[in-house]
């Protein structure tokens, strides 16, 4: 049975979660952050919707707890950073849940820790905003995740009322994510539009189904069983998204913060030179938002 829990990861998506476990069980949660961190979040309280929240905190040097679960919900550009800091923490049973955004954390994780720990996760739900320490998000959003040691996390997410879904086939689901992420988010801060904006453009909806084509073919390279159903079940999740939601990529661009920008498009361009497949849709995009950030 789960009962020491580890989130890496302060922000939106760590947020929502961090509380939820908080709120059931706050002795078996803690929260693994640097020193820089620690004394901003001393001096200034995260918030979720309105209120100030204080975790237990953890400083990477301290030996004397492991987790029985790790949640890392970084950006993948902290993911190194936490992977180091993780190191004390994790024993032989500890279960790793990296819940980024793209297709290449579980990898990442698996180079440090061995694939024996580390399930695919991913979030999946209502955008949740951020506008300085605070996060705004009305907890409609489940975490979906899956792997060998599946059955003890879907057993601790029920005892703390985290809504979950363990599919069958969790790499289609993650290349499913993935291709909503590269559509919505990529386009959202170019275009300016939210989910709502997508929903009612029929003109955005083709222009999005020629951009998950791209993504469809390397999956049928990369050999994702049912990659052939990615079009369509991307529509479908395009309208299950709250209608007023902000993308975390247009979020970035307005906050003047580096995007994900190369754990999208650049992932799509990466792998479209490896099976020598074209995607200029992709190609465009990332050249627009690498204009953009030049602004930062």
């Amino acid at each position: 049975m789960i009962k020491n829990v580890l989130i890496c990861g302060l922000g939106a998506v760590g947020m929502t979660f961090a509380c939820k476990i908080q709120k059931a069980l706050p002795e078996c949660l803690k929260v693994l952050v640097d020193i820089e961190r620690l004394k901003r979040y001393s001096q200034n309280p995260p918030k979720m919707n309105g209120e100030e929240k204080f975790f237990d905190y953890v400083l990477p040097y301290e030996t004397d707890y492991k987790a029985d679960l790790v949640i890392i919900a970084t950006k993948m550009d902290g993911l190194g950073a936490a992977l180091a800091n993780l190191r004390n923490f994790v024993g032989e049973n500890t279960i790793i849940l990296p819940i980024l955004n793209g297709i290449e954390a579980e990898e990442k994780v698996a180079e440090v820790y061995g694939w024996d720990k580390v399930l695919y996760g991913y979030f999946i739900g209502h955008s949740a905003m951020r506008v300085g320490n605070e996060v705004v998000q009305d907890g409609v959003g489940k975490i979906v995740f899956g792997g060998a040691s599946a059955a003890s996390v879907a057993e601790f997410f029920s005892r703390v009322g985290i809504d979950f879904d363990n599919p069958e086939n969790i790499k289609y689901a993650k290349w499913l994510k993935f291709s909503l992420n590269v559509v919505s988010n990529q386009s959202s801060c170019i275009l300016k539009m939210t989910f709502g904006d997508m929903q009612k453009s029929e003109r955005f909806q083709e222009f999005a189904r020629n951009i998950v084509r791209e993504v469809m073919e390397l999956a049928r390279l990369e050999g994702v069983e049912g990659w052939e159903n990615l079009e369509e079940d991307f529509i479908k999740a395009l309208f299950m998204m709250s209608e007023d939601g902000k993308t975390s990529m247009w979020q970035d661009v307005e906050a003047g913060k580096k995007t994900e920008l190369e754990i999208f498009a650049g992932t799509v361009l990466k792998l479209g030179a490896k099976h020598g497949v074209p995607t200029p849709y992709n190609q465009v995009m990332y050249e627009m938002i690498r204009i953009i950030e030049e602004k930062f």
